[in-house]
């Protein structure tokens, strides 16, 4: 117990907890709020635990939700905000690597505090004891360590997710893995087969728009990516002898991820984006690498990837897109028509984004011609910034005429006039100036197959 340590608690979670102590029981905030508000952080949630059953802390507050009765947790509400408020509790047997079979409540907060996952969470406060602190979590806090509570076998043992959260947290925070946690880890990484896609998405996103996306190597080194992305194995196990490149394909990869804003769309484009190398490596008679057609392929491995790990739709659709198109361009002088086409082809949704892709592919290389591609993918920049300014058009939806007009000029409905539209978008397309009402219905009339 640590007397000395204050947190703020907020107005409304402090009230649960002194109507809580009022009444003869026991109440901390406990968890995430705490570890995060020693780091300096705005907790997301506040979190209560205390020794009355849920029956009895019902009975204390005017509204409250049945959450998860059987695991001891009631949702108190203050005006329209929640507060998850648990039973102590020392968990059953796990039967599926998740959940335990069972729980039993306990008056004692050191059994509760003992069965969670890592040191840094398992520390809870109120104002009137302070900071209780049995496992060492300020310490560890301090040192920069990820430690499993107690023996991490059994921490891993009984729930799999753990693995990923350890990672996870030691990206967003910049800590180490410790030894015995790390083995843990190791020895009980297949078990995730056991979690669901979606569990194993929620903490692969956290860790990708974390500080250190890159810490996805601890991942690979510890054998974890093997279980659940074996594809990004075979990424770090195939090299790039090229002028264009340093690192393997997986070094890259992770090398772009850290030079990419913290967005989850952008960070998993950088993720996927060469993913389909090692598929299409080829070496030539000088012992140089390439990857010809590597884009498509990891585009539609992406497409797999996603869907796997149960990722929306629209998420699948952008990414796939620019993981489509992230090196559209390389090389190629653009010109105000070569860009019109280009934001058409990928669309004006995803195109701006290209720009940032291009970029970290293009820090995650060797110097080799750096000046040149920087130069190159500025006036990109320019020229798309220049179409945009300009108001030009590059999709039907900017189109000067639509089927409206062309019925109302003559033509009937049907496929016709969808390609006709499309015939015009091409001409402006090429010449900007041709996308008014009146030249593009001109045009109309000098088509042969209009009616």
């Amino acid at each position: 117990m640590d007397s000395g340590t204050r947190i703020i608690v907020p107005d409304k979670a402090r009230y649960i907890v002194n109507t809580i102590q009022a009444a003869g029981y026991e109440a901390y905030v406990v968890g995430g709020c705490v570890r995060d508000s020693l780091l300096g952080r705005v907790p997301q949630d506040w979190d209560i635990t205390t020794s009355a059953r849920p029956e009895q802390v019902k009975a204390l507050f005017s509204r409250t939700i049945d959450t998860g009765l059987q695991h001891g947790t009631v949702t108190v509400m203050q005006d329209r905000e929640g507060f998850e408020v648990t039973t102590y509790r020392i968990d059953g047997e796990y039967e599926d690597s998740r959940h335990p079979r069972e729980v039993v409540f306990t008056p004692n907060l050191e059994e509760d505090l003992k069965r969670r996952d890592f040191t840094i969470n398992a520390m809870a406060y109120n104002d009137e004891k302070g900071l209780i602190d049995i496992f060492g979590g300020m310490e560890d806090m301090r040192a920069g360590i990820i430690r499993c509570v107690g023996e991490s076998r059994e921490r891993f043992r009984e729930d799999a997710l753990r693995i990923l959260r350890a990672i996870r947290f030691s990206a967003q925070l910049g800590y180490r893995i410790e030894e015995a946690t790390e083995e843990g880890i190791r020895e009980f990484a297949p078990a995730l087969c056991n979690i669901s896609a979606e569990r194993i998405q929620t903490e692969l996103v956290k860790m990708m728009v974390s500080p250190h996306p890159d810490y996805l190597r601890e991942a690979y080194r510890l054998g974890v990516t093997k279980v659940f992305f074996p594809e990004f194995d075979l990424a770090m196990e195939t090299e790039q002898r090229h002028p264009h490149h340093i690192y393997s394909v997986g070094e890259h990869i992770l090398h772009s991820l850290s030079a990419v804003e913290a967005d989850k769309v952008l960070r998993l484009t950088m993720l996927l984006h060469d993913i389909g190398k090692p598929a299409t490596l080829t070496v030539d008679e000088e012992g140089i690498t390439h990857f010809h057609g590597h884009a498509a392929v990891s585009a539609d491995m992406a497409k797999k990837i996603l869907r796997r790990l149960k990722f929306d739709n629209d998420t699948i659709s952008m990414v796939s897109r620019l993981v489509l198109y992230h090196d559209y361009g390389n090389g190629v002088e653009p010109t105000m028509r070569i860009v019109r086409r280009a934001m058409n082809k990928i669309g004006e949704d995803a195109f701006p984004a290209l720009f940032r892709v291009r970029y970290a592919d293009m820090c995650a290389q060797s110097d080799y011609r750096r000046e040149e591609k920087e130069q190159q993918l500025e006036k990109w920049r320019q020229l798309y910034e220049e179409v945009l300014e300009k108001r030009q058009c590059v999709s039907l939806k900017t189109l000067a005429v639509t089927g409206s007009d062309l019925i109302a000029a003559g033509m009937k409905p049907g496929k016709e006039l969808g390609v006709t539209l499309q015939r015009l978008l091409e001409l402006v397309l090429e010449e900007p100036s041709f996308n008014t009402k009146e030249r593009l219905l001109e045009e109309v009339r000098k088509m042969t197959d209009f009616r």
